[in-house]
């Protein structure tokens, strides 16, 4: 289905600022829809012929759907909706005085005219399915009076309003979640039982209606023994289009203001509410459990590095060079375990960015393994973020192949090491090349005694992936391909 956006570009002659209108109307007009009982459909001239095509459609969730199909793109000619032809030309609201039948429906329709400085931009087509129809509540009444108000501010150009949104609000709530309206002094003339629901998880004891809203809000916003919220005072008065949060000890409210002036004047607002209490606690304890996540990460790193402490020390002690080096190449396996959960202490995710892993190993390994060398570790390729299951054993893989490609692949005077990554159609690969004095005659993977060697056909092949070395011109390639998700 297009999008307004792909409808307004293709059929009609309309200019950009004309087109965020119509957009910043369609990203709010579900309040319209809800409020009317209604199916809201946009129509916007074409500029081709004389006629409309439907730009957008919304319907109600208050109430039964005027349209089994989608409409967009539909269009109609000129003249055979003349209350379309009319509301456009007139600039003012057209309403049938009769129903029509649409399936053996009966459907009221009106249309709205849509202003932009002093403009007919495009019309709303308004339909009610009028098969519940029955003696409406003090809700519906409420309802219907307020979106009224809606339509005429939106036929004189008053709607839609930019909403200063607070940083931490995410979603509007819904007419159904919980409506107020207000009075032009701010006080409240009704409240639905799902706002006063609301507010009774906000603290509040006794009734809304006859008080003015922002300061029983800000009352309740305050915590024990502080003083009153002026801005929470302030932003609840009905006078500016709002939306933002209020929060009480007991309870967690979203909150939208939407004010009232069909004639210019301000008529009172409407207030939307919805309870999100439980919704922000299992927030917080999200950033809670996330927080004590890296924390065991930062103190298992810390722990590592500890640990690789201890074993340089007693490499330092040991006079077996052969002890010695295995000792050293413990410190290195170590590290690099602690290298990973050093990145996993920095982020919420459990996943981390393999990039950035092998950079730091390949830093650790050269300096380390080099000694008065000159060694050179260049890095190419890009694998993305991996699971924190798979950085592990992969990060101790990649350097076993590094140091071994330094301390055995490398002759005295040095050489390149080139650790290359990739990653596509569901595969990794790592391969590590040097451009040293190659492979022994005969040699066999399978059959190596080198513990490192051992270690990484163990961890790779553990994860379904393939370990290969083999001659290169000149040096030696080692390339560990795996599956990942």
């Amino acid at each position: 289905m297009q999008s307004l956006a792909d409808v307004v570009r293709s059929h009609t002659g309309l200019s950009p600022a004309d087109q965020a209108w119509l957009e910043a109307l369609v990203a709010q007009w579900h309040l319209l829809a809800d409020l009317s009982f209604a199916d809201l459909v946009l129509w916007v001239p074409r500029a081709e012929t004389a006629g409309f095509v439907a730009g957008a459609h919304v319907r109600p969730t208050t109430a039964p759907t005027s349209y089994a199909d989608d409409v967009v793109g539909a269009t109609i000619e000129a003249g055979r909706r003349p209350l379309v032809d009319a509301a456009f030309e007139t600039g003012r609201i057209r309403r049938d005085g009769d129903p029509e039948w649409w399936d053996a429906v009966p459907v009221r329709v009106e249309a709205i005219p849509v202003v932009c400085s002093g403009r007919p931009l495009a019309v709303i087509v308004r339909t009610t399915n009028l098969v519940p129809a029955r003696t409406p509540s003090r809700l519906e009444l409420v309802y219907l009076e307020a979106a009224g108000l809606l339509a005429q501010m939106i036929s004189a150009g008053r709607f839609p309003r930019r909403i200063d949104q607070a940083p931490a609000q995410r979603e509007a709530p819904r007419v159904g979640d919980g409506l107020l309206r207000l009075d032009a002094d701010g006080v409240v003339e009704y409240a639905s039982p799902n706002a006063m629901s609301a507010y009774r998880r906000l603290g509040l004891v006794g009734d809304l209606v006859g008080t003015r809203l922002a300061e029983t809000t800000a009352h309740l916003h305050a915590e024990p023994a502080r003083e009153v919220d002026e801005t929470v005072s302030s932003l609840l008065t009905g006078r500016r289009p709002q939306q933002t949060e209020v929060v009480s000890p007991s309870g967690a409210l979203a909150v939208q203001v939407i004010p009232l002036e069909p004639g210019g004047e301000p008529a009172g607002a409407i207030v939307l509410v919805r309870d999100v209490t439980d919704l922000r606690r299992r927030e917080q304890q999200l950033v809670s459990k996330d927080a004590t996540i890296r924390e065991i990460h930062h103190r298992v790193k810390n722990n590592l590095q500890t640990v690789a402490s201890l074993l340089r020390l007693q490499a330092r002690r040991v006079a077996d060079p052969s002890a010695r080096t295995a000792l050293e190449e413990s410190v290195r396996r170590v590290g690099s375990i602690a290298v990973v959960h050093e990145m996993l202490a920095e982020t919420a995710d459990e996943d981390v960015d393999l990039d950035e892993v092998l950079g730091r190993l390949c830093d650790m390994v050269r300096d380390v393994a080099a000694g008065e060398r000159d060694v050179v570790v260049r890095r190419r390729g890009r694998a993305g973020r991996v699971s924190a299951a798979l950085a592990t054993p992969l990060a101790m893989a990649v350097t076993e192949l590094v140091q071994n490609a330094i301390e055995h692949g490398l002759d005295a005077q040095g050489g390149v090491v080139d650790v290359a990554v990739g990653r596509t159609q569901g595969r990794l690969t790592v391969s590590v090349a040097d451009t040293g004095v190659g492979l022994p005659h005969g040699f066999d993977v399978e059959e190596s005694d080198s513990l490192g060697l051992r270690i990484v056909l163990t961890v790779v092949r553990d994860r379904g992936g393939d370990l290969t070395l083999a001659p290169a011109d000149p040096g030696t390639v080692a390339t560990i391909e795996l599956p990942v998700g």
